[in-house]
């Protein structure tokens, strides 16, 4: 495929379902102005019908969808040319990608009408405007300065939140937001985990190089970071064409099948784990080979050049594949089901408004009354539900915090063969000589750290599957008790009308059955902002995951590296200027790091495990809690909204004679026009799929 047709394919597609986010925001706001204004006009007639909450979903649903872009993530270690492959991306020498600077700040590239970047500061100071030139001067650095600074584990600008590049690119235009990540240390990768980039993206592009292939560091960061977490990840392995290059004769053809054949084989030993969606081989679609530069310098000379043979073409392909037909139509159907939600509300209201609009005061008191059996059968199921989230609450934060404490107190069980990976190569001639112990030191230190990192990580994986597995059955009790609260509010409406509740002639699965309480424990719905990604929705709707991280990054590596580190170093150092010189000795030496080393962390363990198991309590405490405040809060709304939809109808009866005509003309004008906003929203939706399929 020509890149540039390909391209031209991603921004129709783009701007397709563009086209449609913008065409459903509209119907959703058309729809919440409908309802709010019906209740502005209940004022002066039968009363409001209490939809407020449906008002505010729909409203907030809308800017989201209005404002909503395709956020992508790209990560990789220094040098790896991730510049170089989103200038190519871009088709302009925008990034910083000399042959010696590295970008050294997160950067956010997104569409502005006028080029400029504003950096963010993160001390209180103002945002600071620069031109392009100015940014690459001042916030790159050289690749030695970077090393040093990754080693003594200094950010280059510490001062500085982030970059935010603006640009009017047509690719950007169309909805796609790029965040360029400086590059992969335990620093910085603990920074993007507690920012929520990593969680709260649609894919994350991870750029290697054909020249390193999947280095210890590389390595690393997706066992840490990547695995297990359900995260869409591209890899893209850069400088593809320098492995020709490499060769002593770059025409023999022989020689490059065979070199190219073992680093395919390279990566796909490495990364196949990765590539498995729902038990399904996804390897060709997520791995590409790209000559990134070949790309840039095609482009810079001609923006409609022939990408082929550069990797590019197949990328775009499979990226607008997965964004365009998977993410974009997953976030579209959440949206559908919030429409038909309200309208669905909206449409039942009417149903049970219409019929007592003919009873007098003394009637419509009596029917009133008849159901408060009925809410408190309401409130029961909510004590219920709240009383299942907080049982559930407190056994997973015992549990998990119980599992931590046991995890750290067994490090040193385990220490001696898992920290062979990790320590620096022994020169004892270098650490007897005092100009270079310190060198020495700082390397044991960073090993000790990597050490803890990996390991705190690897626990926290199975933190997250023990939430998510509660979650779910949380969201499976919402189902049920959601089923029973629909039976309750039926008869509800049938003690007040007198009439058979009739099967929603709106919904379509059994889903949209569920009160809207119950879609949004069930995680079904997302409402907030930074859930467009749709990652963090696996048991809840909301992002429990974001506040766990929130808590994890500041427990664990930091409490027990900096329990140990300072501490455990002067005793390492003393036992081995015992050891002499030669050889043997230095092998011993070895042996007595580790085993200085495991006698020290063991040591501080039950300090850490103590110090650091009631964080973990609370961050899990946490997620339930503001699960629950959610959940019962939409409870309460819909049980006071039922309640007052009444109270209402019975002032405005006791103050004010009803036109039972003008009051049936209203409601089914209400009616027909929302329903006309909703089928809009289906046929834009069903269009977009059958363009698809």
């Amino acid at each position: 495929m020509n890149y540039q047709v390909g391209t031209d394919k991603f921004i129709n597609d783009l701007e397709r379902v563009s086209q449609v986010r913008s065409e459903i925001s509209i119907c959703l706001s058309k729809i919440a102005d409908t309802i709010n204004q019906a209740e502005l006009a209940g004022d002066n007639s039968s009363g409001k019908l209490s939809l407020t909450r449906d008002i505010e979903d729909i409203t907030a649903a809308s800017k989201n969808l209005k404002n909503g872009v395709f956020r992508l993530l790209v990560l990789g270690d220094m040098k790896r040319g991730k510049s170089t492959f989103l200038n190519a991306l871009i088709g302009e020498n925008l990034l910083p990608s000399d042959v010696n600077p590295c970008t050294a700040v997160l950067t956010i590239l997104r569409y502005g009408a006028e080029k400029k970047v504003t950096i963010h500061f993160n001390d209180g100071k103002s945002p600071q405007q620069l031109d392009f030139q100015s940014f690459k001067y001042k916030y790159t650095i050289d690749p030695a300065e970077a090393k040093k600074l990754e080693q003594e584990q200094k950010q280059a600008f510490p001062d500085v939140d982030y970059a935010v590049v603006e640009y009017p690119l047509t690719l950007l235009e169309k909805g796609i937001e790029i965040v360029d990540s400086p590059g992969l240390n335990d620093t910085e990768a603990r920074n993007e985990l507690s920012l929520g980039y990593v969680n709260n993206c649609h894919a994350i592009l991870f750029v290697m190089r054909a020249s390193q292939p999947c280095t210890l560091g590389e390595r690393r960061y997706l066992e840490n970071y990547i695995k297990g977490r359900g995260l869409s990840v591209f890899f893209l392995v850069n400088a593809w064409d320098q492995v020709k290059e490499s060769l002593i004769d770059p025409d023999d053809i022989e020689e490059l099948t065979s070199a190219e054949t073992r680093l395919r084989q390279v990566f796909k030993a490495n990364l196949a784990e990765y590539c498995y969606v729902d038990g399904q081989d996804i390897y060709d679609e997520r791995v590409f080979e790209l000559s990134s530069i070949q790309a840039l310098r095609r482009r810079l000379k001609n923006p409609q050049a022939d990408l082929s043979k550069t990797g590019f073409p197949e990328f775009m392909g499979a990226l607008n594949t997965f964004l365009t037909r998977e993410r974009a139509i997953a976030e579209l159907r959440q949206v559908r089901t919030l429409a038909r939600q309200a309208v669905n509300h909206t449409c039942e209201a009417i149903d049970r408004r219409i019929p007592l609009l003919d009873q007098d005061v003394d009637e419509l008191k009596k029917r009133i009354d008849s159901v408060e059996p009925e809410f408190t059968k309401l409130n029961h199921i909510r004590d219920q539900f709240q009383k299942e989230i907080i049982n559930t609450s407190d056994s997973q934060a015992r549990s998990i915090s119980e599992s931590f404490r046991s995890y750290v107190l067994n490090l040193g069980n385990t220490f001696e063969n898992d920290f062979l990976r990790y320590q620096p190569e022994l020169n004892l001639f270098d650490f007897l000589s005092s100009g270079k112990r310190d060198a020495f030191n700082n390397a044991l230190q960073k090993a000790f750290e990597q050490y803890i990192t990996d390991k705190f990580s690897a626990w926290t994986l199975t933190a997250e599957k023990d939430m998510n597995t509660a979650f779910k059955e949380l969201s499976n009790s919402a189902a049920q008790y959601g089923a029973s609260y629909n039976q309750v509010t039926n008869q509800i409406t049938e003690k007040l009308t007198g009439q058979k509740v009739n099967v929603n002639t709106h919904s379509t699965t059994e889903d949209d059955n569920s009160p809207g309480w119950a879609k949004w424990a069930m995680g079904l719905l997302s409402l907030s902002r930074g859930n467009l990604a749709g990652v963090a929705l696996a048991g809840a709707g909301f992002d429990w995951k974001n506040i766990l991280l929130n808590y994890f990054t500041v427990i664990g590596v930091g409490g027990i590296i900096t329990a140990v580190t300072g501490i455990f170093l002067g005793p390492i150092g003393f036992a081995l200027l015992g050891l002499g010189v030669g050889i043997l000795q230095a092998d011993q030496a070895r042996k007595e790091l580790v085993k200085t080393t495991k006698k020290e962390l063991v040591k501080y363990l039950p300090q850490v495990a103590n110090e650091q198991a009631p964080i973990v309590y609370d961050a899990v405490k946490e997620c339930f809690t503001t699960y629950e405040k959610e959940v019962s809060q939409r409870i309460n709304d819909d049980i006071a909204s039922r309640k007052s939809e009444l109270d209402n109808l019975l002032q405005q009866k006791k103050t004010r004679e009803i036109n039972r005509e003008s009051e049936f003309k209203r409601f089914k004008n209400l009616q027909e026009n929302i329903i006309e906003q909703l089928q809009k929203i289906e046929t834009a939706y069903s269009n977009l799929l059958a363009y698809y399929s």
